[in-house]
């Protein structure tokens, strides 16, 4: 509901939203806490804005002007962003209290609860943090680039044993075809061992590749979710700051990725005579 200005809902006496808005008969709103405070002081019980009289001493609750203020309230919050006010006061959130390690507004700053605390601007507490945090940050990213780099060698690396078996195909019919018919199935079979061989480095490879994916991505969930609590805003990213530090802290544990000190080679079939060896082998595969 649209209203023509602000003042349509504040309180005629304490000039403030109406906070719990009773009605009188003669149709006037106030707040009840201010309605009683200034019944406390007169004798005969009378509207303060037209001095109409009131019978009743407990007026009943308007209902819809308490839920049209409720509402603006809210809408208000929305539009400075809630999370930067402070839940009891609707004030902004300034300070960091020290002792329990959350952010007050100047009002949180007097009450009873931090009676003997210390304080600290908001925005210097949460920079400090927000470096630190950095520091914490600085090795994961310098451990996921790494890990992106093992990640290339490895595929690189299963490459090279695929394109080693093609080559180790070629030669084999190539050379195979030199032999008569007694090394057909002497061909067959070592053909197979070749397929097995590059099967199982192959999968070794695979699951070095899925284990390394899976690592990286926990890696790379934890420095999104570091860097997007980073640009949260000061009040959200101290909330969670502990948590989220004991969370990076966690990854350091990790051991670098390694890249492999030489890459594997698909082994050259042994032959079943010396005749064949040298007629098959009589230069290096590779």
């Amino acid at each position: 509901m649209a209203f023509r200005s602000e003042e349509d809902l504040c309180c005629p006496a304490c000039h403030d939203i109406f906070k719990d808005p009773v009605l009188l008969l003669c149709s006037h709103s106030f707040c009840k806490a201010c309605l009683q405070s200034w019944w406390k002081e007169k004798q005969i019980k009378e509207c303060l804005v037209c001095r109409t009289v009131c019978e009743w001493s407990d007026p009943p609750c308007n209902r819809a002007l308490k839920n049209l203020c409720e509402g603006f309230l809210q809408s208000q919050r929305a539009s400075s962003g809630s999370d930067s006010l402070c839940s009891l006061h609707s004030e902004k959130l300034k300070l960091f209290c020290l002792d329990h390690e959350q952010p007050t507004c100047i009002i949180c700053r007097d009450a009873k609860i931090h009676a003997d605390h210390q304080f600290r601007p908001i925005d210097e507490v949460a920079q400090e943090h927000r470096e630190e945090l950095h520091t914490f940050l600085n090795p994961l990213q310098h451990k996921l680039k790494l890990f992106n780099e093992v990640k290339v060698n490895l595929h690189q690396t299963a490459e090279h044993i695929k394109v080693q078996a093609l080559q180790i195909e070629r030669r084999l019919k190539e050379q195979f075809k030199k032999l008569h018919q007694f090394l057909e199935e002497e061909e067959e079979e070592r053909m197979l061992a070749l397929r097995e061989e590059e099967a199982q480095k192959s999968q070794v490879m695979k699951e070095k590749m899925e284990a390394l994916c899976r690592e990286m991505a926990n890696l790379s969930d934890t420095v999104r979710a570091t860097e997007e609590h980073l640009r949260a805003g000061d009040p959200s990213f101290l909330r969670t700051y502990k948590a989220v530090v004991e969370r990076v802290q966690q990854h350091p544990q990790l051991d670098d990725p390694h890249f492999p000190s030489h890459r594997p080679k698909v082994s050259e079939p042994l032959g079943c005579s010396r005749v064949a060896y040298k007629l098959c082998w009589h230069e290096s595969v590779f």
